[in-house]
This record gives structure tokens, C-alpha cells and sequence, in this order.
């Protein structure tokens, strides 16, 4: 399958971006790349309260069937995270690079 990048923002509840950030680090981004996504880079918009950040994958399953292999996974499901606990709201897109 070819690359597939998404940009994602996450709007974090007021309080809890911290929080997250540490959640998504220690939880999130180990498990996400041991099933071989890419993370592009992460960054944190505290005047939004927003964690942006970029994900790709490539390899023999599309990025959707991945990406539920990643939900179905025991290590997921023991994490014991409800996005909704800490986001108000997301923002996915697939983007592809342009030439410079």
C-alpha cells in the first residue's frame, strides 16, 4: 500500500493538555510505532489548547485497517484511555507532500 499520512489536531479539555501530552507520549506513541506507524512530529499549541501531530503509515495493509489493528490491540485496550476524557474535539486529514 503507498504512504499515508494524516494531520491530526486534537482540542484538549481546559487543564488537561499536560496530561495528555504525557499520556500520548508514554502510552500512545510506544504501541503506534511498534506497529509500525511513523510519527512526523508533535507539537502543542497551548494559546488553543491543542496537540497537533503527524502520523504515516506504509506497508501491506491500507492505513484504515492498520489503524484498526492498532484499536483492537490488547496493549490498546489495557492502556485503560478514553479519548473522550480529554479531548473536546479532533481534526484528522490525509496530506500528501508537495515538491519544493
Amino acid at each position: 500500500m503507498p504512504r499515508t499520512t494524516q494531520l491530526r489536531t486534537y482540542t484538549v479539555k481546559e487543564g488537561l493538555l499536560d496530561e495528555w501530552v504525557a499520556r500520548w507520549r508514554e502510552e500512545i506513541l510506544p504501541l503506534r510505532l511498534e506497529l509500525g506507524f511513523e510519527i512526523g512530529g508533535a507539537w502543542v499549541d497551548r494559546e488553543r489548547n491543542q496537540f497537533v501531530w503527524l502520523i504515516a503509515y506504509e506497508g501491506p495493509e491500507s492505513f484504515a485497517e492498520r489503524n484498526a489493528l492498532y484499536w483492537a490491540s490488547p496493549k490498546r485496550k489495557a492502556m485503560d484511555l478514553d479519548p473522550d476524557d480529554y479531548l473536546v474535539s479532533t481534526d484528522d486529514r490525509m496530506v500528501e507532500p508537495m515538491q519544493l
